[in-house]
């Protein structure tokens, strides 16, 4: 992480950390990354991987309802938040 500033300026990604005593942030993280597990396993050679089945991947997780979101899917979340800002 010490090096995320680089790294943040060699791919042209922003870089984005939970922010202090906001605990709830790390756990979204963990949560997302126990979710990505079931399809992305650790011994996954992420150059095997295309950018369809990255966007099939994420449709799915975005289609998953969650508790935290009163059972709502995130895009559907999503969606009523914009409604409600036009």
């Amino acid at each position: 992480m010490a090096e995320h500033l680089a790294f943040t300026v060699a791919i042209d990604l922003d870089v984005y950390f939970a922010d202090p005593h906001s605990p709830w942030q790390r756990g979204t993280n963990e949560n997302t990354n126990g979710l990505l597990r079931q399809y992305l396993p650790r011994s996954l050679d992420f150059a095997t991987v295309t950018d369809r089945q990255l966007n099939a991947i994420a449709a799915e997780l975005n289609e998953r309802p969650r508790q935290t979101l009163g059972w709502m899917t995130p895009s559907e979340k999503f969606s009523e938040l914009v409604a409600r800002a036009a």
